[in-house]
């Protein structure tokens, strides 16, 4: 297949450099030239400078034929515009990324049913793994030093709100389990003793992000860790 991915960000690379492997025809859109000129080095591509939400710009990664159009910028908005446009331009199937959860009930208004939501995918595979009590339930290949951790939750944040944690900025709660449930993690869960919070942090603060948990005497070794 011919497929245009639109962002060359961590996650476009990822997947262009999958496709690739597996044998598909990639083009690679993004706005920032530099960008794309290092990225030229590792990966055998196509590459268009511009705006990957023009017309003019997916009509020239369209060329003469594209069987799918691929929007992973790190912006939703502009995300949903390029997959609009998408279709307009003639595109099979148009998959957008979507972070955040409350605009994915608009895309699904604008008949975009084709979609890539990280955040949500990743803490309901890593809540499978806990549930499984299984590694191979799981299959995680973060390159850029990140570790999934988990963390128990004690007497001392018993009652918290996930956004009260005062977490840093580089690390991210993707999920919550208990004995009977397992769901996404939000600012405003409400934790209760004995849950078990997932977390994904880079490495370099893992330290930080241990120590806010520390007291509750539950940090763990990493679940999964690939740099």
């Amino acid at each position: 297949m011919r497929i245009v991915i639109v962002g060359a960000s961590r996650f476009g690379v990822a997947t262009a450099e999958q496709l690739i492997e597996t044998g598909h025809t990639v083009v690679l859109v993004d706005t920032d030239r530099e960008k794309l000129d290092q990225v030229a080095e590792d990966l055998d591509c196509g590459m268009l400078h511009g705006d990957g939400s023009l017309p003019t710009v997916q009509r020239e990664a369209f060329g003469d034929h594209a069987d799918a159009l691929i929007l992973l910028t790190n912006t939703d908005d502009v995300n949903i515009m390029a997959a609009v446009v998408g279709r307009s331009v003639g595109f099979e199937r148009v998959v957008p990324q979507i972070v955040r959860s409350e605009l994915v009930a608009v895309c699904e208004e604008l008949g975009l049913d084709d979609l890539v939501t990280p955040h949500q995918t990743l803490a309901r595979s890593l809540l499978r793994m806990l549930e499984d009590h299984s590694d191979a339930a799981l299959e995680l290949r973060f390159r850029n030093g990140l570790t999934v951790r988990g963390y128990s939750i004690g007497d001392r944040l018993a009652g918290c709100a996930i956004g009260d944690l005062d977490l840093p900025d580089r690390c991210r709660v993707m999920g919550v389990a208990a004995d009977d449930d397992e769901r996404l993690g939000h600012t405003d869960t409400v934790l209760e003793k004995g849950n078990r919070l997932i977390v994904v942090v880079e490495d370099e603060i893992i330290d930080d992000v241990d120590a806010i948990f520390e007291a509750e005497g539950s940090s763990d070794e990493p679940e999964d860790r690939k740099n």
